[in-house]
């Protein structure tokens, strides 16, 4: 039996979160403190700490093995430990106890431009990821142009990447990572800023990478179709626990029907995490019953409203808002956009604040979890975002009046059509003619 690739043994990470010092305590107060009453000093330095810091443990004796040539998801909610296990595994930090034992190089894609040099240009920038990744000029020169045709930047190969685009980064960033041919390769939600063409051919390269040439890979995302439709087996995190580690339709269903990450309301009261771009951002998105209050439970009866808010930041003459919504195994159910409303079909939006808001008729989504993807563009021209799997609901068949039957049918809809029975030939009484009407 061969030797794991990648060993995790009873790794845990602590941070200390501290509040900050009075402004008023400053190195001349400090040191004259010090100076006069040193011990009163030590004594009132060592409790002012204890109480300004507080243990945050965001991994807690992780433990795992995984094979050369696997594919493992990692799933969880937001603060679960996944990005500081990839920063682990990647060696970007220490774990503060247990080990990781790695076999072979790693390359790892966590954050737009990881490894970049703001001020070199694309093509620089490739020799020197290359060079970190252990590779020699030659082997470089040979992927070299590959590279560039993956990414789609050959016109701005030569320019510095600080004025890249966040899509352009990620292009190049993945191509790099993904063609040098490291061992191991660790990619984050960083793949999407990028537009779903290009998740869709990221996520083939990923499969070529990991079935094709047997390297393999750590992937975490929180759109369940991808993670279903990349890796065989996965792990769920939950607060810095490796709570399991099993099949990936095991593991997602565990994931969801803890409430996941997901629920049917999604936030961005920070304005630098608001996505989109300078034109147009992201304010939140909620799916609400007919009262307008947010959930994540659908009677299967009853209507669903997807609200999608949102602010122009720059007038817009043409603009559409939509949404894609998926069974969670990443199964696509149908998608919509607000220009479906002829009213908004070809008009400006003025700046200001807005909300696009979709209607999903009760009797019509067969029971299940669903997840809304949105996205705001100018057809063809720009995309301001797409936020995948950014919400879930899930339809719960009640068995009430107007209810189909208290068991789930077939297929992924479930609609209440009309039906119409009609009696052609009514059974003849015994003994009678055969005029049966």
């Amino acid at each position: 039996m061969s030797s794991p690739i990648i060993s995790a043994e009873n790794i845990s990470k602590r941070y200390f979160l501290g509040r900050s010092r009075d402004k008023s305590d400053g190195i001349r107060h400090v040191l004259e403190s010090a100076v006069r009453s040193p011990f009163r000093w030590l004594r009132e330095h060592s409790l002012r700490t204890a109480k300004s810091q507080e243990e945050f443990w965001a991994l807690d004796d992780v433990s795992f093995e995984i094979k050369q040539g696997q594919v493992i998801g990692i799933v969880g909610r937001n603060g679960a430990g996944k990005s500081t296990l990839l920063k682990i595994l990647s060696r970007i930090t220490k774990p503060t106890s247990g080990r990781v034992r790695l076999k072979g190089r790693v390359a790892s894609l966590l954050e737009v431009g990881t490894g970049f040099h703001p001020e070199l240009t694309g093509r620089e920038n490739i020799f020197l990821n290359g060079a970190i990744l252990g590779m020699s000029k030659a082997e470089i020169v040979h992927k070299f142009d590959e590279i560039v045709a993956f990414s789609e930047v050959e016109k701005h190969l030569d320019v510095p990447v600080k004025r890249y685009s966040s899509g352009m980064y990620v292009r190049l960033a993945f191509a790099v990572a993904a063609h040098l041919e490291p061992e191991i390769l660790i990619v984050d939600e960083v793949l999407a800023v990028g537009d779903v063409a290009f998740q869709r051919k990221c996520l083939g390269k990923m499969e070529d990478v990991a079935k094709g040439q047997g390297r393999t890979v750590l992937f975490v995302s929180h759109n369940m179709g991808m993670v279903t439709r990349l890796c065989s087996h996965s792990m769920l995190l939950d607060k810095g626990r490796l709570t399991a580690m099993d099949s990936t339709e095991t593991v997602i269903s565990r994931y969801l029907s803890n409430g996941g990450e997901l629920a049917g309301e999604r936030v961005w009261s920070d304005p630098e995490s608001r996505p989109g771009t300078r034109k147009l951002r992201l304010l939140s998105v909620r799916a609400t019953h007919s009262d307008g209050k947010a959930t994540g439970i659908v009677d299967i009866r009853k209507p669903l409203y997807v609200e999608i808010h949102y602010e122009v930041l720059q007038e817009l003459q043409y603009g559409r808002v939509g949404l894609r919504v998926s069974t969670s195994d990443g199964t696509d159910v149908f998608s919509s956009a607000d220009i479906s409303n002829e009213d908004w079909r070809s008009r400006r939006r003025a700046i200001g604040r807005y909300v696009s808001r979709c209607e999903i008729p009760g009797n019509l989504l067969n029971q299940g979890i669903y997840m809304v993807t949105v996205a705001a563009d100018t057809p063809y021209v720009e995309t301001f975002f797409v936020e995948q799997s950014v919400i879930r609901f899930e339809v719960e068949q009640t068995g009430g009046p107007g209810s189909h039957d208290v068991d789930k049918w077939i297929g992924v809809v479930c609609p209440a059509l009309n039906w119409d029975v009609e009696v052609c030939t009514a059974a003849s009484p015994v003994g009678g003619s055969d005029n049966g009407r």
